[in-house]
């Protein structure tokens, strides 16, 4: 049996990955969102966030961290 072909789009998605090119989108930024989106930037990637709290994007922006486990400390 012959392995599928894998599709262009896949490709260009490693091709960012590797390159550092890649851009993570991520959806709240509560207690698992914010942690995941500054370990991503601490990887090296461009990191998207999006949360439905005006409170908590206010604070981000601000370079406020509105959860304990991370320093708001750059």
């Amino acid at each position: 049996m012959m392995p599928k072909p894998v599709p262009a789009s896949s490709q260009k998605l490693h091709s960012l990955i590797e390159s550092n090119t890649a851009v993570a989108g991520i959806v709240g930024l509560g207690y698992v969102g914010l942690p995941l989106a500054v370990e991503t930037a601490r990887c090296g990637f461009r990191s998207l966030g999006y949360d439905v709290s005006a409170r908590v994007v206010d604070s981000i922006n601000a370079g406020r961290s509105h959860i304990i486990d991370i320093s708001s400390d750059v």
